[in-house]
């Protein structure tokens, strides 16, 4: 092991059931969850609607009820429907949000730079705009050097090399020219 990464402590097997335990406990929240939901249900559903009680009522009676219960059918429909309607009419406006939000950062793309050849003379006005009067001559203070020539070898007949070259006497050259 290297010295960032240090030993678990801890085994691979008690890990193993520390995740086990954690997965049920898990796993027993959500039920209870569920089940505290399904309450919460049950509980706004007999508030709003009370068991019907239909026993003695007279067929007028059982009529008008019935015409009640449409009436109050329609009004909830009415309110999911206009709930529908501005939903659907926000999901739109997120929609054309987005597509303008696209819109706009695509415009502004970062431009691709490019280099521009500008003097010392023209960077120092640009940098020190009216405070720089006098000039400075950059090169004059440049050190000058002196390039060495190289030496060329004249072209020659590569068989006149060999033919000198070749033998015991050859090798002797080869000796000398590289031991001076």
């Amino acid at each position: 092991m290297s010295d960032g990464q240090k030993k678990s402590k801890i085994s691979s097997s008690r890990k193993l059931g520390l995740k086990i335990r954690l997965l049920a406990v898990a796993t027993q929240m959500l039920e209870e969850e569920k089940r505290q939901k399904m309450k919460e249900k049950e509980a706004v559903l007999a508030e709003r609607l009370p068991p019907l009680n239909l026993s003695g009522l007279s067929l007028q009676e059982l009529q008008d009820l019935c015409k009640e219960l449409h009436r109050k059918i329609d009004i909830v429909d009415e309110e999911r429907y206009d709930v529908d309607l501005k939903v659907s009419k926000n999901d739109v406006e997120i929609e054309n949000m987005k597509l303008k939000i696209t819109e706009i950062q695509s415009k502004f793309k970062k431009p691709h730079l490019r280099r521009v050849k500008i003097s010392a003379e023209a960077m120092l006005s640009v940098l020190l705009g009216s405070k720089h009067k006098e000039s400075f001559d950059f090169k004059a203070n440049l050190k000058t050097v002196k390039k060495e020539e190289e030496k060329k070898e004249e072209v020659t007949d590569w068989r006149k090399n060999v033919e000198a070259m070749s033998g015991m006497e050859g090798r002797k050259k080869l000796f000398d020219a590289s031991g001076n």
